[in-house]
């Protein structure tokens, strides 16, 4: 009886092992969606900011004009923004 667990117990470790390894994986593929994430809400932030609360404001019977309104001069700027070439003569330009 003492061999037979003797012989398990390898399998066991093996089988821990690779659960923990799963695990891990999970956990780098979680934060490395997170990450992705807060780069998206910085990149957008602002207008994604304003186009919530001009859709609160509408839901609570509320004109959201100015939050919209907000929220679309955000865009055409942010789309003005891409359209500049980035080149290192204008780096520091405001970019």
């Amino acid at each position: 009886m003492a061999r037979m667990a003797a012989i398990q117990s390898p399998r066991v470790r093996n089988a821990l092992h690779q659960r923990g390894q799963g695990l891990s994986e999970y956990i780098i593929i979680v934060a490395l969606i997170a990450v992705a994430a807060i780069g998206v809400v910085g990149f957008f932030g602002d207008t994604l900011s304003n186009q919530m609360a001009g859709m609160a404001m509408e839901m609570a019977g509320q004109g959201g004009d100015t939050a919209q309104q907000t929220a679309t001069a955000q865009a055409a700027s942010a789309q003005a923004n891409a359209a500049t070439a980035k080149t290192l003569d204008n780096y520091a330009s405001a970019n």
